[in-house]
């Protein structure tokens, strides 16, 4: 995933692993809001909570006491989520995805997922 997270509202990402296939393929970019309202279904942008700095994008699964677990839509193709790592504490989940958009020249167009759940 690559981000520049700074502090506005909005965010902007592209996809770099094919973790979240078949929703979200490589080149795909994101725009998502930063908020504190998560809900199970939403795709997320989080802080890896092992490795500083690394920025995932995951499905949100559920909730528990020590945070939100995370999946990948693709487990198979060497996904890193919650299965591996465990919950998410709720201050690394940095933003709820909004749209997903691809750069001009490519034959998809944008797709807006409301409520942040495709």
């Amino acid at each position: 995933m690559h981000a520049r997270p700074k502090r506005w509202p909005l965010l902007r990402a592209a996809v770099e692993e094919r973790s979240m296939l078949p929703a979200l393929h490589p080149g795909d970019w994101l725009l998502a809001l930063r908020t504190t309202r998560i809900r199970p279904g939403q795709i997320v942008l989080a802080w890896h909570p092992q490795r500083p700095g690394f920025l995932l994008v995951k499905r949100v699964a559920w909730r528990e006491e020590a945070g939100w677990w995370l999946a990948s839509d693709n487990p198979g193709a060497g996904a890193v989520d919650s299965a591996g790592f465990g919950p998410v504490p709720a201050e690394k989940i940095v933003a709820v995805v909004l749209v997903r958009y691809w750069p001009l020249g490519r034959t998809r167009s944008a797709q807006i997922y409301p409520n942040g759940r495709p």
